[in-house]
């Protein structure tokens, strides 16, 4: 997504410049004083604590100006974007995080160790840093929904985009899905490793949609929902490519949400092209270039209503 690659691609270039430097010159932040808490966004607290950990981040940037005035203005935008997202439905899991944390130190010919380390000698931190990840592909789902949900095309768009291709109408894989919950309250979250073993035995006897809620039967606290049919650009993008990647009949590795544990059954999958492929593909291009092309100005003006709407107390 557009944010995501811009916001972490600048920092890349920064860590790659302190990564070379001589010891000597990398920057060392003094220890910080009791933290405090410096702006309540609605319900958010921003601490002192954040704003001096994205004020070494934007240090470490090369940023110029005021640093902390800076800071604590992105960690307002920051705690809105993620209110945001969350009202939207929009989920991060740690993994993704993790694996985004982990890639960006191998794009920039780090070790995860080595970047840990700079994380840490810079003053950023490494919570800090994948707080940052976290919400920065919160905000790409939310700009791509804000995206699509303004980006509405006609029949008669359609067709005329047809028409620019040859008459010939675009396909999609059309998935029928089931999605197996291994329910974990919240209040019991250290029984995750066990539920996760039990996810697992059932996964490994997967075998199709059918036989399911028959497997189900004699667990605890395991729902079974028929997700219906799902065209590929429609996939939830915490499972598209797992999705993607698996055999009919067959299940995804078994992941934790925010729900408990889970994995999705791949019931049947077939070529489909009709009008309403067409227009989910014409509108999802029409989303890409927005990204490319107006992603920042949609980015600016979407946090800029909901700055209008917050309570944002400064003390």
């Amino acid at each position: 997504m557009f944010l995501m690659r811009k916001g972490l691609t600048s920092a890349g270039l920064a860590l790659m410049i302190a990564a070379a430097a001589p010891a000597g010159l990398a920057f060392m932040p003094t220890p910080a004083a009791a933290s405090e808490i410096k702006v309540i966004v609605n319900r958010t607290p921003i601490t002192t604590y954040d704003i001096q950990r994205r004020a070494a981040f934007m240090k470490l940037q090369r940023r110029k100006g005021n640093l902390n005035e800076q800071a604590e203005q992105e960690m307002i935008d920051q705690a809105l974007r993620l209110a945001e997202a969350q009202r939207l439905g929009i989920r991060i899991t740690d993994d993704q995080v993790d694996a985004a944390y982990n890639n960006f130190a191998k794009s920039n010919k780090m070790t995860v160790k080595q970047l840990d380390g700079i994380m840490s000698q810079t003053g950023v931190t490494k919570p800090h840093f994948k707080e940052f990840i976290r919400a920065q592909m919160s905000w790409s789902q939310a700009l791509g929904a804000r995206g699509r949900g303004g980006n509405r095309m006609s029949e008669q768009d359609v067709v005329r985009r047809m028409l620019q291709q040859g008459g010939a109408k675009p396909t999609a894989t059309e998935y029928m899905l089931q999605q197996v919950i291994f329910v974990v309250p919240a209040s019991e979250r250290g029984k995750m490793a066990q539920r996760k073993r039990e996810a697992e035995a059932m996964r490994a006897r997967f075998n199709g949609c059918n036989s399911t809620r028959e497997f189900a039967k004699g667990l605890l606290d395991v729902t079974v929902k028929d997700l219906g049919r799902k065209l590929a650009p429609e996939l939830p993008p915490d499972w598209a490519e797992q999705i993607k990647n698996t055999k009919v009949g067959g299940a995804t590795s078994v992941r934790e949400t925010p729900n408990g544990v889970e994995f999705i059954g791949i019931c049947s999958s077939r070529e489909v092209s009709d009008d309403r492929v067409a227009r989910l593909t014409f509108q999802m291009e029409g989303t890409g270039a927005a990204e490319n092309e107006g992603g920042e100005e949609l980015s600016k003006k979407y946090t800029a209503e909901l700055r209008e709407k917050a309570k944002i107390v400064k003390r």
